[in-house]
């Protein structure tokens, strides 16, 4: 009691040491996270002071991956959907500036034009019901958020109100977006002079003669560039070395691979399921013996208990027995074996067990009857596999008899869109196209036969119309076992790894990895980068990589799902901005050289004709002929815009100033002008160019105002 008194007289001392507890924590929370009360934790991006909320942004991604059904990855998924967001803002407001808009009779049209041929909203007479397409609406509405089947493209998919509403958002911005570019390729047009500039650029050539004095003609030993001349041309060309924020990243890899221990226990395996084996068996008491593959009498069972892949019962033939081995197994008498052999990822012990020779390809005609639960069986069948069986019995009793109905039996009865319409028929197939029962029926008999056969689709009266050709076919019974690590090489993986990781600490990365014979991997990582080359989908690593409070020299092991594992190191961070001295001089030193080596060769050439210049620089003349606009190549000296241009500057028997070109510092002489012959009419190149630009327009204007957006992206600090 005295204790809770001295807690209540103190009560304010307590009150403020928990105040302050509390408040060091979350400081602490923010220290660790300079973005924990930051706006960007809920927005993936602003588009032009317009936000992107990270909780509509999710619920669009889900909807999508959904919609797809599953076949990419959510990184992509996220990215279509930054895409279209950040495009529809762009747009929308473009749209608005315009006065554009999607009316509600005009929204009415648009879904009629994009669902008038699905069945799901046609009347019985299949014209479109726009009854039926509010009624499928209104009941998304009152069962939302579950979702309702749709038949759509072919297939049927799950949709709830959502996704409606963001597909009839897309309809109505498809159809904005055609009206808004087809606004701009009205006032994209080409001028009768513009239609002349084409057509004299390809008809208009000249002769030349011209020396070339190389800039390989100068060592780059005597052309300095220091640091200011690579940041002076890096700040003329902002542009061209903008860059976005990166990591470069060196790391070893231990991968989860059988040893070859593990390889010999596998192969020794399989060794040893030829032969019988005892067993006690718990029941009787008694010891069993086990039949091996040697005297097994059910292959089946035996490899389907044994093998890594299951048991294929049909005869195959040259081409598909697996190349690695084909001579060998194709040799086998029945009986024998061959292996272990490797194919792949698995270890194969094959025995062959029957060796035949079949047609080639057969033809046939057949009528199908399927009954409730069979494969592919659609919502008019109504039969069970007994009333099913019952009809087939009565139909074939009948073509036993009488052949000549079976075309008509085929157009009343057979449910196989595939062969209806070719009275029921199959021209020529090869062995492995169809299932097993319709196969087997079809190669083992002999043209003229007719028999029922049941498969997963139904009951089939198949009659054989002919066979073609003769294959030797195979059966081979294959045990196979995957090769795989064992427990004991898996976890000395995982050692190598921890103790690497830990030497790490104390030692030269490179130096270690040397030591123990681990070959050292460089890459460059950005924010967003989802891949890793040779490792698939990591984006927990990249995201490592990219934390705050990520250093250079901090390194880490990842486990790698399917591979094993890497320890990866920080080398670089390099910030988003203009690309470094360092990293721009690979492509800028070559540049700054040649300009310099161009200066150079300028202020040697004092002669003013060709002749005299080629002999002063120990250069011999050349000859160009028949040069155009269109081709900017140059005989003997590769492409040279600059040279070629400066040549239809010039009048017949002048000579050019120097000009630097590509591959050095040029003199030419035009020596002949042919002028072409100016059509009457310039029409066709007008229409030809029009087509052209107008072709154009669509991706060039979006790339133009995404360029002009001011465009915050948060994708790495909220979804990614």
């Amino acid at each position: 009691m005295a204790i809770l008194n001295k807690i209540r007289q103190r009560s304010l001392i307590l009150i403020l040491v928990i105040a302050l507890a509390l408040f060091a924590f979350v400081i602490q929370g923010v220290i660790d996270n300079p973005n924990a009360f930051s706006n960007s934790q809920g927005v993936v991006a602003t588009v032009n002071g317009t936000d992107i909320d990270v909780t509509d942004f999710q619920k669009k991604v889900k909807n999508y991956q959904d919609g797809v059904g599953g076949n990419i990855s959510s990184t992509q998924a996220k990215n279509a959907i930054y895409n279209q967001e950040v495009r529809k803002i762009i747009l929308d407001a473009e749209y608005e500036a315009l006065g554009l808009s999607v009316e509600k009779d005009e929204m009415r049209d648009l879904l009629k034009n994009s669902f008038q041929s699905n069945p799901e909203f046609q009347d019985e007479n299949g014209n479109f019901d726009v009854n039926r397409l509010n009624a499928f609406i209104s009941n998304l509405k009152d069962i939302s958020p579950d979702s309702a089947p749709l038949l759509y493209a072919g297939r049927t998919i799950n949709i709830n109100y959502d996704s409606w509403t963001n597909n009839e958002q897309s309809i109505a911005a498809n159809s904005l977006q055609q009206t808004y570019y087809n606004m701009i390729k009205a006032g994209v047009n080409t001028t009768i002079a513009e239609a002349k500039d084409e057509y004299m650029a390809d008809a208009k050539n000249v002769d030349i003669r011209f020396v070339q004095i190389p800039y390989t003609t100068i060592a780059d030993s005597l052309v300095e560039v220091s640091k200011s001349d690579i940041k002076a041309y890096m700040k003329e060309r902002e542009d061209k070395f903008k860059v976005d924020a990166s990591r470069e990243v060196v790391y070893v890899e231990f991968k989860e691979e059988a040893s070859k221990a593990d390889e010999d226990a596998i192969k020794a395996a399989l060794i040893k399921l030829k032969s019988d084996r005892a067993e006690y068996n718990d029941s009787s008491g008694n010891t069993d013996t086990i039949p091996g593959f040697d005297s097994v009498k059910n292959v089946a069972e035996f490899i389907n208990s044994n093998s890594d892949i299951k048991y294929n019962d049909a005869f195959v033939t040259a081409a598909q027995i697996p190349a690695v081995a084909k001579d060998s197994l194709m040799k086998l008498e029945v009986g024998e074996y061959y292996g272990p052999y490797r194919d792949g990822e698995f270890f194969k012990l094959s025995k062959m067990i029957a060796k035949e020779q079949l047609p080639d390809s057969v033809k046939t005609r057949h009528i199908l009857i399927p009954f409730l639960g069979a494969a592919s069986a659609g919502p008019d069948v109504t039969l069970t596999r007994e009333q099913a069986n019952k009809q087939v019995d009565s139909l074939y009793n009948i073509l036993k008899t009488d052949k000549s109905k079976f075309d008509d039996f085929v157009t009343e009865y057979s449910t196989d869109q595939g062969s209806v319409d070719n009275g029921g028929r199959y021209d020529w197939f090869p062995y492995n196209r169809m299932v097993a029962p319709f196969r087997d029926f079809s190669f083992n008999g002999k043209t003229g036969d007719m028999g029922v056969v049941e498969t997963a689709y139904g009951f089939h009266i198949i009659e054989i119309e002919g066979q073609k050709g003769e294959a030797d076919v195979y059966k081979l019974a294959t045990l196979a076992r995957k090769i795989e690590p064992s427990q004991e090489t898996l976890d000395d993986v995982y050692n190598r790894a921890t103790k690497f990781e830990i030497a790490a600490k104390d030692a030269d990365f490179n130096v270690l990895a040397k030591e123990r014979e681990l070959t050292v991997k460089p890459i460059t990582l950005k924010e967003l980068d989802e891949n890793i080359p040779g490792l698939g989908s990591q984006r927990e690593i990249v995201r490592w990589f990219f934390e705050e409070n990520r250093e250079e020299g901090d390194f880490k092991s990842f486990s790698v799902s399917g591979y094993g594992f890497i320890v990866a190191k920080l080398v670089e961070k390099n910030e988003a901005g203009l690309m470094s001295v360092e990293d721009a001089s690979v492509t800028v030193l070559p540049e700054i050289r040649k300009e310099k080596k161009a200066k150079m060769i300028r202020e040697k050439i004092k002669a003013t004709s060709v002749d005299e210049i080629a002999k002063n620089q120990g250069q011999s003349p050349k000859t160009a002929a028949a040069l155009n606009l269109k081709n900017t190549t140059l005989a003997g000296a590769g492409v040279e815009p600059k040279v070629i241009g400066a040549a239809f500057g010039l009048e017949q028997g002048k000579t050019s100033k120097p000009i630097n070109g590509e591959k050095g510092v040029y003199v030419i002489e035009v020596t002949k002008l042919t002028e072409a012959t100016e059509l009457d009419n310039y029409t066709s190149i007008v229409n030809r160019l029009n087509a052209t630009r107008r072709g154009a327009v669509q991706g060039k204007v979006y790339q133009a105002l995404e360029k002009a957006a001011d465009i915050e992206d948060n994708r790495a600090k909220t979804v990614f």
